[in-house]
């Protein structure tokens, strides 16, 4: 399974998708820890623009898994159709099922408060500011998705509706 999270910086990605990965005993793929690891390579000017790079290593990195028969969680702001498109490209070509999750926070001000205050927890990693993500190019979803609003959703709710998908698609596949 390819349980593949999309959403805005600030909106709870990592904090539901982590336990997500630990629950499944899967591979966890975090778009962050890979480009910061880009960077701090040293193999790029400090100023570059990494442009695709996190991303084809993550479906890369998915799919090698995904054919081992792991199921992978993959973290990342996955902000176009293009990028959604591929990382579903890499489950149904593994022959994995697929389950896309957008985590939303439809309360501004929570919102703002947790860009402004969350502490980095990917070493080097700058993270961006409310401004920043409020201008964010963010492409509107084309197909359904598990859309979840971590203003009114606990964190342990939003996880356990992840694994309820997981186990139906489950089903629906044996």
């Amino acid at each position: 399974m390819l349980v593949i999270f999309a959403g805005l910086p600030g909106t709870g990605k990592s904090t539901i998708a982590q336990p997500v990965a630990a629950r499944l005993a899967a591979v966890y793929l975090r778009i962050d820890s890979i480009e910061q690891a880009i960077r701090s390579s040293g193999i790029l000017p400090p100023d570059a623009d990494i442009g695709p790079a996190g991303y084809m290593t993550a479906y890369r990195v998915a799919a090698d898994n995904l054919r081992l028969g792991r199921s992978v969680v993959v973290d990342s702001v996955n902000p176009l159709k293009i990028t959604r498109d591929a990382y579903r490209a890499v489950a149904v070509t593994a022959g994995a099922g697929v389950i896309e999750v957008e985590t939303v926070c439809s309360d501004l001000e929570i919102h703002r408060r947790r860009v402004e205050t969350r502490p980095p927890d990917v070493e080097g990693l700058a993270l961006p500011s409310w401004e920043q993500v409020a201008a964010r190019a963010y492409e509107r979803w084309d197909r359904p998705c598990l859309r979840l609003d971590t203003a009114q959703l606990p964190v342990a709710r939003s996880v356990e509706l992840i694994l309820d998908a997981v186990s139906s698609a489950d089903l629906r596949r044996s």
